[in-house]
Order: C-alpha cells, then sequence, then structure tokens
C-alpha cells in the first residue's frame, strides 16, 4: 500500500472535506514525523487543529508552515484569524497587513495567492504526466510551477529528484543548491545535493555535503551508505602495486572518474 507522504497529505485532505478533522490530523501528523512534510502539509494540519478547538496546536502548526515558505498568504490568513481567536489582536493585525501587503504583489502579471494555487496546478498536473510516463512532461510542469512559486521548495525538491531521474543530474544540482541556501536545516534536500554532486562527477563535493549531512544527522542511515559507497569506489580506484590504473579505453570506457578520483557508475 502507498504510504509516501504525498498520499498521506492527499488522503488527509479527503478527511478534512468530509470534516473528519482528528483523521486528518492523524494523517498529517504521521506525515510530520518522517521529517519530509512541505508547507501545504503544516498549513492543513493547522487549519485541522483550529477546527477541532486546539488553537495552541493550530499556531505552532501555522507558524511552521510560514518558516518554510513566508509569503504563503492562506497560512498568514489563518494565523491570523486563529490569534484573533485568542484575543492577540495586535499580532493577528499584523498578520493581516502582511497577508493585504502579498496580496497587491504579483507574479507573472498575477496576485501572488492566484500564483501560488496556478503554481501548485502545475505540479498536480507534473505529477499526472509523470504517472503517465511523461518525464519530459513533467519536468516542464514542475518548471512552470516554480516559475510562478519559486519559494515553493517542495516544488523545487521534487523538480532536482525528476531532473536527477532523467539524468540531467547538474541541473538537479543547481535546484537542490538553491534549496539548501535557503534552507539550511533541509538535510533531505542536502543529501540530495551530495548524490547530485556525485552523479555529475564532483566526489569531492559529494563527500563534503554528506560529511556535513552526516554531522548533523548522525542517525540518518542514508548518509552512511552515500559515503560507503564513496569509500568503496575509493578502495577500487586504488592503484595494485604501485601500477597506475588503466585509463578509459583500457578500461573499456566504462565508469567515470569524479574530481575525488573515485571510479563511478553511470547512472541507470
Amino acid at each position: 500500500m502507498d504510504v509516501s507522504p504525498e498520499h498521506l497529505v492527499e488522503r488527509a485532505r479527503e478527511r478534512f472535506q468530509l470534516q473528519d478533522y482528528y483523521g486528518a490530523i492523524h494523517m498529517l501528523e504521521e506525515v510530520v514525523a518522517t521529517g519530509r512534510a512541505f508547507a501545504d502539509a503544516h498549513h492543513l494540519l493547522g487549519l485541522s487543529y483550529s477546527l477541532a478547538g486546539q488553537p495552541e496546536q493550530a499556531l505552532l502548526q501555522l507558524e511552521r508552515a510560514l518558516e518554510l515558505n513566508s509569503n504563503y498568504v492562506e497560512a498568514l490568513l489563518h494565523r491570523a484569524i486563529v490569534l484573533n481567536e485568542l484575543g492577540r489582536e495586535s499580532e493577528a493585525d499584523a498578520m493581516f497587513r502582511r497577508a493585504a501587503e502579498l496580496g497587491a504583489e504579483t507574479r507573472l502579471g498575477f496576485p501572488v495567492h492566484i500564483a501560488a494555487k496556478l503554481a501548485n496546478q502545475h505540479a498536480v498536473m507534473g505529477d499526472a504526466y509523470l504517472e503517465s510516463g511523461g518525464l519530459a512532461q513533467a519536468i516542464h510542469q514542475y518548471q512552470e510551477a516554480l516559475a510562478l512559486g519559486p519559494a515553493f521548495h517542495d516544488l523545487r525538491y521534487k523538480l532536482g529528484r525528476l531532473l536527477l531521474q532523467a539524468g540531467r543530474a547538474l541541473d538537479a544540482r543547481e535546484q537542490f543548491e538553491i534549496i539548501v541556501r535557503s534552507r539550511p536545516t533541509y538535510l533531505d534536500a542536502a543529501a540530495m545535493l551530495g548524490l547530485a554532486c556525485y552523479l555529475a562527477g564532483d566526489g569531492l563535493a559529494a563527500r563534503t555535503v554528506w560529511e556535513e549531512c552526516r554531522a548533523r544527522r548522525p542517525e540518518d542511515p542514508r548518509v552512511e551508505a552515500y559515503l560507503a559507497m564513496l569509500a568503496r569506489n575509493d578502495v577500487s580506484a586504488t592503484p595494485v602495486d604501485g601500477a597506475p590504473p588503466p585509463p578509459a579505453d583500457e578500461a573499456g570506457g566504462k565508469g567515470n572518474v569524479g574530481r575525488s578520483g573515485a571510479r563511478r557508475r553511470k547512472p541507470s
């Protein structure tokens, strides 16, 4: 059964539409526990807590959504409503003003909140293309989405993964670098940045990124597996009895050598 975070969020939306707020909360808390929840999931969880009569929990989740996307107009508005209900009127007024300012801004000729909705629709279309085997079309839809919502790092993360899937490691590296610069604590994106560096042939950069990830999240088995892969490749590239390794043409042209000197396999 599909229990991916994306699938759980979709199921939670269904429960929310049926006014089963506790059911939605249960599913969304599972997503949050994975550490892979994006702004939309935190926003929906905050809204569910609010409608379930738990305003303090709602504020925590709405604040988290705004940390991930400071221009999230709906999260600003819903946070303002909750603050107002709690009697924190001055804070609520500040939220309302910020939402109004964003509402007056435009992106590609659309009000920001409309651009955000269109960006999400492009992402939905991209997922539909991907499910039908249209990888190139899916990438295009996600690129369109990011033109409308450049701060939507959940969509950028998905675009990076799609680019890796298409064998476009350098393009993927660029996307993950944007995320990591904006959100240094987003370790999933950092781990994928290391993979993009590795697949692009930059073993030294991959090692640096993954060692930083390990220092910040030592319990992550994925990072350990990546570093072990690099270590094995370093060993396999070591000359035997002092003899230099064969050039690429003598080795049958198989494998690429990154800047670390490690011979790596081409991605399938």
